[in-house]
């Protein structure tokens, strides 16, 4: 849909200075796309007209006139277009908006959309009663902002791009009205609110008592580790003699993965006195290759079901009651004990494990643990679990 339209404004204001211009210059014609009609695209085909300032002394020789509430200045949607598309790029986004505007005959890219956005002035937070400050990492460990925080309504105010008292007094300088400054116990910050609030209430939040504390603790447990061992296990008590438990039932066996097993063993075996080969097999009954393998090898479905696997005694194995032998004796030099194993046979590194039987280190608890758990049946004590309830 086209429309087709003229000013007729006898006199228009200046915009730089003011003064009431009557002289035309020259006539040009804007296309202006506007909200859809009916479903249809609408474009407004529009003659403005060019005027003479009247003021002499003002540095625009001549001037575009603007409709009020229709056109802005190079702009070549409306002003009811550019809200709705303002308010779909808030709402959706860039592809989602976009795919919206389709629908609603006043097709853009995304890319227009999150021009919208960025052009969207920012909120006018007024005066912030209860204040939050604290720092951020814009790279750890080098450089630092800050984030100020209104503690009432839970939303950002503004960001400093650096962690200084002075920066954090300048801003309270030109925001005054502060009541309570919600801060970390460190002196930066504290510093900067009796110079820029020195009316101004200051307390430590939550997160920092937390984290101060835990780090507190740490510290106590670090010094006083010593005095962290674990405590001797107790021996356990001597079995009774108990009758060996009844070979399972029949039906028992049939269940479960065990009969699964034996099922698939019969498969795999039945197929090999067929003269199938591995790889056959395996298409036959979806299997891998190495599962097959591992079938076909097993003797019995009881070597593949379970039981108790022995271990391999492996290279210290024949050496084992020498190597006791001489560690009862008092011989506590690996080095030693190593020529003498290679005397013997020994083909292994030194840095084979000791014996099984050689006294253990006493166990610290580490501090960390310590202070994050509070003790065996103490409460957690967690900087992040607190980070957590404060935020909720």
């Amino acid at each position: 849909m086209r429309v087709f339209a003229r000013t007729c404004a006898s006199e228009v204001a200046c915009p730089e200075c003011g003064v009431v211009a009557r002289r035309v210059h020259s006539r040009y014609q804007r296309q202006l796309s506007d909200t859809a009609s009916g479903g249809q695209q609408v474009l407004i085909d529009l003659q403005a007209r060019r005027f003479f300032c009247g003021n002499g002394a003002c540095a625009k020789g001549t001037f575009a006139e603007q409709v009020p509430g229709l056109t802005t200045r190079y702009g070549r949607r409306t002003c009811g277009l550019q809200a709705v598309l303002q308010a779909v790029a808030l709402a959706l986004g860039g592809r989602a908006g976009a795919r919206l505007t389709g629908r609603l005959a006043c097709a853009v890219s995304r890319s227009t959309l999150l021009r919208l956005i960025r052009a969207t002035p920012d909120p006018d937070s007024g005066i912030s009663l209860v204040l939050g400050v604290d720092d951020f990492a814009l790279r750890k460990g080098h450089v630092y902002g800050t984030v100020l925080v209104d503690i009432d309504t839970r939303r950002p105010v503004d960001m400093l791009p650096e962690r200084s008292a002075e920066s954090f007094r300048a801003w309270l300088d030109d925001h005054p009205g502060v009541e309570i400054i919600c801060r970390d116990r460190g002196g930066c910050y504290a510093e900067g609110a009796s110079a820029g609030a020195p009316l101004a209430i200051q307390v430590a939040d939550r997160w920092h008592l937390w984290h101060n504390l835990a780090e507190a603790v740490e510290r106590a447990v670090t010094r006083h580790r010593s005095c962290l061992q674990e405590p001797p296990p107790q021996p356990d008590p001597e079995p009774e003699p108990e009758t060996p438990p009844a070979p399972p039932a029949p039906a028992a066996a049939g269940r479960g993965l065990a009969a699964r097993t034996r099922a698939r063993h019969a498969e795999v075996h039945a197929a090999l006195a067929r003269g199938l080969t591995i790889t056959e097999i395996s298409r036959a009954l979806r299997l891998e290759r190495k599962t097959v393998r591992r079938y076909a090898t097993a003797a019995t479905a009881d070597q593949l079901v379970g039981g108790p696997r022995l271990s391999r005694p492996g290279l210290l194995g024949p050496h084992q009651a020498y190597l006791r032998q001489r560690w009862d004796d008092g011989v506590r030099s690996t080095n030693r004990l190593h020529e003498e194993l290679r005397e013997r046979g020994y083909r292994g590194s030194l840095r084979h494990p000791a014996p099984a039987h050689r006294p253990a280190p006493p166990r610290h608890r580490r501090p960390r643990v310590t202070t994050r758990t509070g003790g065996p049946q103490g409460r957690q004590l967690d900087p992040h679990s607190a980070r957590q309830a404060h935020r909720r």
